[in-house]
């Protein structure tokens, strides 16, 4: 099967600590990946380095089969791959609406039936689409953050713990919607919360101490115990 994004053997510091040590993925175009791991594993550097926002000292990226690493961020946002990060990147100071608009690299009629789409998903940004984004709830935020991600025509979504801090209630509603998403977009997902992974992914790659050590069938990590007590502290 043809890679959408390939990683090989890269490499990466923040600052001056090694954090990537030689981390290899493929992600096939359609379904999710789930990056899994321990926290401090380099799950979430792996991403930031995807955007361009950690540079790659060694290895390769590629997207599409072309070569994208280090390129600038607002670049790589512009070849098709949007970014949900762990902090959800969403302006506090500006509306729901005015946070959306924004994010927006278009107003045509495939976005404007995007948004529609979103907002059918997420009621509740449309119930507040002139309230603050930094008033919104930790669920609300997410949602926002994911709804900004989805609107434009990106093939590729980089969604980093979706789940994090949320009431189960609300981690329900965000599988839901990934599981819907990736009928739309192919999506490279970091997520702690393994019910979650475990229901939305089709494969999986762990990370550990910056290396990639593990990879498979969702299906077969689950019968792998040994490899989930190793890597993944689940006994």
């Amino acid at each position: 099967m043809d890679s959408l994004l390939k990683l090989q053997e890269v490499e990466a510091f923040i600052e001056k600590y090694h954090i990537l040590h030689e981390v290899s993925i493929s992600v096939p175009k359609g379904g999710v990946t789930v990056l899994l791991g321990r926290n401090g594993a380099g799950k979430t550097t792996t991403l930031r380095t995807i955007m361009g926002l950690n540079q790659v000292n060694k290895g390769s990226v590629t997207f599409k089969g072309e070569e994208i690493r280090n390129l600038p961020p607002h670049h790589i946002a512009g070849k098709g791959i949007g970014y949900v990060p762990e902090d959800q990147g969403i302006f506090g100071e500006l509306t729901v609406g005015e946070n959306i608009r924004v994010a927006m690299k278009k107003e045509n009629q495939e976005t404007t039936k995007r948004m529609e789409w979103v907002l059918e998903l997420f009621p509740d940004l449309k119930k507040f689409w002139k309230k603050p984004g930094g008033q919104l709830s930790g669920g609300q935020k997410q949602m926002l953050s994911i709804a900004r991600a989805y609107l434009n025509e990106n093939e590729l979504l980089l969604i980093d713990e979706p789940s994090k801090g949320l009431a189960p209630i609300v981690v329900e509603k965000v599988t839901e919607t990934i599981e819907q998403m990736k009928e739309e977009a192919t999506i490279l997902l970091v997520e702690q919360n393994f019910a979650m992974a475990n229901k939305v992914g089709d494969q999986f790659y762990i990370i550990d101490d910056g290396q990639t050590v593990h990879s498979g069938r969702m299906e077969e990590l689950q019968e792998d115990k040994a490899v989930m007590k190793k890597y993944l502290g689940i006994s």
